[in-house]
């Protein structure tokens, strides 16, 4: 066997599954000393790879095999072990251990937050930690690029910075200037400084003596110097070699030199720009960092039987050439563009997308031993097709986890400081406690029964803030009684939320306290209670490194911030022939169909999320990759999940939101394809078909038609007109006894406005008597009443007043003329045409003649003449046949006057009058003698119709009348309204 005189390199084109082609190719030279693997060790990107390359050797062992030791180097990912087989025991002097994350984000953080307090511009704890993140970030980005620090003093900023760049680079430095002395001070430091450590070690020992058996680095694509070092030394190695995904030997190269890096301009000063977002840059990066050209690298032979067309990695190639060279596209032959096994699906929306991926992956399951993956970084879209697939009872996990904040652990620990900070407001306080949770297990049931009561008495404006004012709003029932068992379990926690702000630890700690007492140990049970409980345990731990006093307002936001970034993996468990991926994940898996999901702008390729502390100048000079590089690299992932045998790519037109754009990985393909473009015509069919109802056969307009024991025999006056306009909505609230509920902290609307002004005057009435001087002062006490909403009392307040003293200077006008308050919030009834009319007056006065005047507070505009002439609205005149057949206790009478006494504005003052009357039947108003004879016949043939009658009950009768739409949900309205 001739000497080797150079480094071993190889690569994988995409077309081939890379894990099995790799293993084929690992068995090969092992031959047939079955211990020659059992020597070997190779060197993955991440734990996932290792997972791949090791279900592939299970798949080609055909029986017993020793496996080799795999070893996860990390890629972008910077805190993965470098693993324990490269940190020898036995070293004389291991690196200095690496800063726990939590540790280190808190001093971050805390570093932020004093740097910015003492420029003027302070932050709060939940910014500072959400800051130090991104600084963290960029912080690891130059440890990778192993750029120093102290190169920030040799840029020069120029006047194009602006001032809020300025100021976050000044304060990027003071951190950066402390932190090396908060590591010393610890005996620590930075994870990637280890993982850099730890290689370059490893490249030393290697060099000075080799590996006795074969050494592999697979797949890896991280271009940073100290990784691109050790992959050098691998390929130096006599057993060594160094096996690429999917680097493009065939680029051309005029291509592969634009894609860059450059080297400065000697003349200009100035650097070309590097095509970053090409899918190969961050491979070309890496073969130089290497000291090794593209010519060194051959193909790897073997394949992995889960291969496609060989021309599909030149189709690939071609679809994802740089812009400047896209011309090439009309001048390529049928073989160059050809992407058989290749099918789009493009659907409506989102919904739609996830039914199609779901329908194709079961479609593989009908297929014997054939396997189905979808790829995607769109977490939405995976969630919805794992939930499509459960419709066939299919369990299908989502390797790339779920984010701890929104799984239940998480959602019960943010719930519960939600509620504290907005000291058990009622939304707050009720998703707490119905969260599942809570007292989940024998007891359940009977806590759901209490909260429910709990729910109903708080409906309506909130009650004041706390626990003892939502105790105090508890009167009686079901509530009250259960009530003081949740009060207790509460109590602890809202004592030390109300001191205000105060060291991080305490705070952790009672929510960690309350949420125990509150769920029990099923909070901290399976893989997301156990994420929960490390991340609230690590949290506590390293709580004093942070901001000194964080308050309680702002814990919320601070540990979303923390929980987002808490992926949950689900164990295994799932179907064995089907998975899903994120980009990550995803790299160097193979299956049969590859769906890759989700092909819009800014999903894929995401959107570069911006750093907050370097403007892209600075990075550039710094040398730090360029925001856009990783759509380099999803890029590369696209290309490599495209090389399947079969693969499905979809999109929806639009989002949740808004129409989407297609991502130009998708116009790409679709431009260079051209009529080759195959859509999944039978699969986009299926997924409108699954659904389709066909024919639309809306439902008939009810009109139910109850036996005469049913019909009510007694009304109010103020029902006449829901009764005569939308007899169903009538029906729904007296027959079936379906009340409409208020929402839970109401907005202090115009109905809640009404109550308050009712209640103010009925106070007025029942305690003052009508004093005129006593009005004022009880409105001013509603006002400063805790209840009242804040909004309502800094915008309704100058309004309410000014209309409540014209009542006031109204009635005291009037009494030097005689007439006088003669009752107040009086109720009676009588009988008629059958039934029993009952009716409330909001306040009778008596006229100098002896007559009756009837009155209704309006707080908005009193009913039209149109709708009194039209039969509506005669609730006055009602009220005023009540008092003249003697229905009530206070008064009796002839009535001689029917006014609306409104709170609106009129002619640029609040409070004035309005009669649906006039005496001599003036602009067409019914005539006052006649007023209470027009109601009593109006009502008449209502009650003849519909109380004693057979009338049904027929919904929107008169639409232009009933304006309210409580019970709309119930009749079906949608379905039948405006198509009869």
């Amino acid at each position: 066997m001739a000497e080797r005189t150079g480094p071993t390199l190889y690569t994988i084109p995409a077309h081939r599954a890379f894990a099995d082609a790799l293993v084929a190719g690992l068995l090969r030279r092992a031959g047939q000393d079955p211990l020659a693997l059992a020597r070997a060790l190779i060197l993955l990107p991440n734990n996932r790879a290792i997972r791949a390359v090791t279900d592939a050797f299970v798949r080609a062992s055909g029986g017993g095999l020793v496996l080799p030791r795999m070893i996860a180097l990390g890629d972008t990912g910077l805190g993965e072990a470098v693993g324990a087989a490269l940190d020898p025991a036995d070293d004389a002097d291991p690196p200095l251990p690496a800063v726990p994350p939590y540790q280190r984000r808190m001093i971050l953080a805390r570093l932020v937050s004093e740097e910015r307090r003492r420029g003027g511009h302070p932050i709060d704890a939940a910014e500072a930690v959400r800051l130090a993140g991104e600084l963290a970030k960029t912080l690891d980005q130059l440890l990778v690029e192993e750029v120093a620090p102290t190169r920030l003093h040799e840029i020069e900023l120029g006047p194009e910075l602006t001032e809020h760049w300025q100021r976050a680079l000044s304060t990027f430095d003071v951190v950066l200037q402390r932190w090396p002395g908060e590591l010393a001070r610890l005996g620590r430091i930075d994870a990637a400084t280890r993982r850099a450590a730890l290689l370059d070690r490893l490249v030393v020992r290697w060099r000075a003596t080799p590996p006795a058996g074969l050494v592999c680095a697979a797949g890896v694509t991280d271009s940073a110097p100290s990784v691109a070092r050790a992959l050098r030394c691998v390929a130096d190695l006599p057993g060594g070699m160094v096996v690429f995904a999917d680097l493009d030997l065939h680029l051309p190269d005029e291509e592969w030199d634009a894609l860059g890096p450059h080297p400065r301009n000697p003349d200009t000063g100035l650097t070309r720009r590097s095509i970053e977002t090409h899918p190969q840059f961050h491979l070309k990066l890496l073969l130089e960092r290497m000291g090794v050209g593209r010519a060194e690298v051959a193909t790897w032979r073997e394949g992995g039987g889960h291969d496609a067309d060989t021309t599909r990695s030149r189709a690939i190639a071609n679809a994802l050439a740089p812009a400047d060279f896209t011309g090439k596209w009309t001048r390529l032959g049928a073989e160059d563009r050809r992407l058989k096994g290749v099918t789009v699906a493009e659907l409506a929306t989102p919904a739609e997308e996830a039914q199609a991926i779901a329908l194709a992956l079961r479609g593989v399951l009908e297929e014997p031993g054939r396997t189905a993956a979808l790829v995607t970084p769109d977490r939405a879209l995976a969630r919805r097709v794992a939930a499509h697939l459960g419709r066939w009872q299919i369990l299908i996990d989502d390797s790339a986890g779920r984010p701890l904040s929104i799984l239940p652990p998480g959602t019960l620990i943010l719930a519960l400081v939600e509620a504290a900070a907005q000291r058990f407001a009622p939304l707050a306080l009720l998703a707490l406690l119905k969260h599942p949770l809570v007292r989940s297990g024998d007891t359940r049931l009977a806590w759901l029964d209490g909260v429910r009561a709990l729910d109903r008495a708080l409906r309506g404006p909130r009650p004041a803030a706390g626990l003892d004012a939502v105790d105090a709003h508890l009167r009686a029932g079901t509530a009250k009684r259960w009530w003081p068992e949740a009060q207790a379990l509460l109590t602890p926690i809202a004592t030390v939320f109300e001191r205000g702000a105060q060291p991080l630890g305490p705070l952790l700690a009672i929510v960690r306290e309350t949420a125990a007492a509150l769920c029990g140990d099923e909070l901290w049970a399976g893989p997301a209670g156990r994420a929960a409980a490390q991340c609230l345990a690590d949290l506590e731990i390293e709580a004093d490194a942070g901001p000194p006093l964080v308050d309680p307002g702002e814990l919320a936001q601070l540990l979303r911030t923390l929980l987002d970034e808490v992926a949950v993996r689900p164990l295994q468990g799932a179907h064995p022939r089907l998975a899903i991926y994120g980009l990550l994940e995803a790299r160097l898996q193979t299956a049969d169909l590859m769906v890759l999901g989700g092909l819009n702008e800014g999903m894929w390729p995401g959107r570069p999320a911006p750093d907050p502390w370097l403007a892209p100048r600075i990075r550039a000079e710094l040398g730090l990759p360029g925001l856009e590089r990783q759509v380099g690299t999803s890029a590369h992932d696209f290309a490599q999940a495209l090389g399947a045998p079969r693969a499905i790519v979809t999109r929806a037109r639009r989002d949740a939101k808004s129409p989407a754009l297609a991502s130009r990985l998708w116009l790409r393909l679709q431009a260079l394809a051209g009529d080759r473009f195959e859509r999944a015509e039978a699969l986009e069919a299926w997924t409108r078909d699954l659904d389709d109802p066909r024919a639309h056969r809306p439902s008939d307009r009810p009109a139910p038609s109850p036996i005469a024991a049913l019909r009510p025999r007694l009304i109010s006056v103020t029902e006449v007109d829901r009764l005569k306009a939308d007899p169903y909505a009538f029906y729904a609230r007296r027959v079936l006894g379906l009340m409409p509920l208020d929402p839970v902290d109401a907005d202090p609307s115009a109905a809640w406005r009404g109550t308050a002004v009712h209640d103010i005057l009925e106070q007025w009435w029942k305690h003052d008597a009508c004093a005129i001087d006593a009005l004022r002062p009880r409105a001013e006490a509603m006002l400063r009443d805790e209840r009242t909403h804040p909004m309502m009392r800094a915008l309704w307040q100058p309004r309410l007043l000014e209309a409540i003293d014209w009542i006031a200077g109204t009635i005291a006008a009037q009494a030097i003329d005689g007439r006088v308050v003669a009752s107040a919030e009086g109720k009676g009834e009588i009988a008629i045409a059958g039934v029993t009319l009952r009716g409330r007056y909001d306040r009778v006065d008596r006229l100098p003649g002896g007559e009756l005047a009837i009155i209704d507070y309006k707080t908005g505009k009193p009913p039209s003449a149109t709708a009194v002439r039209a039969g509506y609205s005669l609730q006055l005149g009602l009220l005023g046949l009540i008092a003249e057949r003697g229905g009530f206790a206070d008064v009796a009478g002839k009535a001689g006057a029917f006014e609306y006494w409104s709170l609106g504005k009129k002619r640029d003052a609040f409070g004035y009058v309005e009669s649906p009357v006039d005496p001599e039947g003036k602009r067409d108003k019914i005539p006052t003698a006649d007023f209470t004879a027009t109601a009593a016949h109006n009502f008449t043939e209502v009650a003849g119709n519909w109380l004693t009658g057979s009338a049904a009950f027929t919904a929107k009768l008169v639409p232009e009348y009933a304006p309210y739409a409580e019970y709309d949900q119930l009749m079906r309205r949608d379905e039948w309204y405006g198509r009869e």
